[in-house]
């Protein structure tokens, strides 16, 4: 088997976890997924390593692996903790960035600006993604970055319906998504920690109502009302 077919199911599993196309929790059938990717166990199992090492599922002995979670418990600290690792990264970001790092999220947030109005939500959220992990590898702190690493693993999936609004105030909430990107990017490259800081607590804010909706439906209409019991 080539190392390169093995590189490609990884990537592959990856993005299909990401897009929810395999959904939070579920098991992974290794004999199935081996036929799909025409690899052998050995191989397979290596894969599994790897994206548990990532964060992207769990492996339990004697139980195989399972897609992470993204239950109540889970979303609750999520929530808890991502705008601080955010904050936290971005006030690195302006200390420690290169010029070369600069330029390679000017060129990620082009492509994400260019799927956005090419209509393609998917590519969007998985472009953000990337504009997120290059802050924190701006950051230089392996510790935090960690952290993000695996706190992006669960935006990314709650994001899906982000990026395909379905009325105007979604749409406008979009646009200024891409703007907020683009005034993080010349924060960071002035230096300019405070003003960075600021962007992203406002960046959070403007996707976490979005995010929680994914997690706590609308609830049922005031008129639904349980059936009437029958007389006895």
């Amino acid at each position: 088997m080539s190392r390169d077919r093995k590189a490609e199911c990884l990537e592959d599993l990856r993005r299909r976890i990401l897009s929810q196309d395999i959904a939070p929790g579920s098991d992974l059938d290794e004999a199935a997924l081996c036929e799909v990717y025409g690899i052998s166990r050995t191989p397979m199992r290596e894969i599994f390593q790897r994206l548990g090492g990532e964060g992207f599922v769990r492996i339990a002995q004697n139980r195989g692996a399972k897609v992470s979670s993204m239950d109540l418990a889970t979303m609750r600290v999520f929530f808890q903790t991502a705008p601080m690792i955010y904050c936290n990264i971005a006030r690195l970001a302006c200390e420690n960035r290169t010029d070369a790092q600069i330029d390679a999220i000017g060129l990620v947030q082009g492509r994400f600006r260019a799927t956005l109005e090419a209509g393609d939500a998917q590519a969007a959220s998985f472009l953000n993604h990337q504009f997120h992990e290059l802050i924190g590898e701006m950051s230089h702190n392996p510790y935090l970055l960690v952290a993000l690493r695996r706190m992006l693993i669960d935006h990314t999936r709650l994001s899906q319906t982000f990026y395909r609004p379905a009325s105007s105030d979604g749409a406008e909430r979009v646009r200024q998504s891409v703007e907020q990107h683009d005034g993080m990017i010349a924060a960071i490259e002035a230096r300019d920690a405070e003003r960075a800081v600021a962007l992203t607590m406002d960046h959070w804010n403007l996707t976490r109502d979005q995010l929680e909706r994914f997690v706590m439906p609308d609830p049922l209409p005031l008129e639904t009302a349980p059936p009437e019991m029958a007389d006895v």
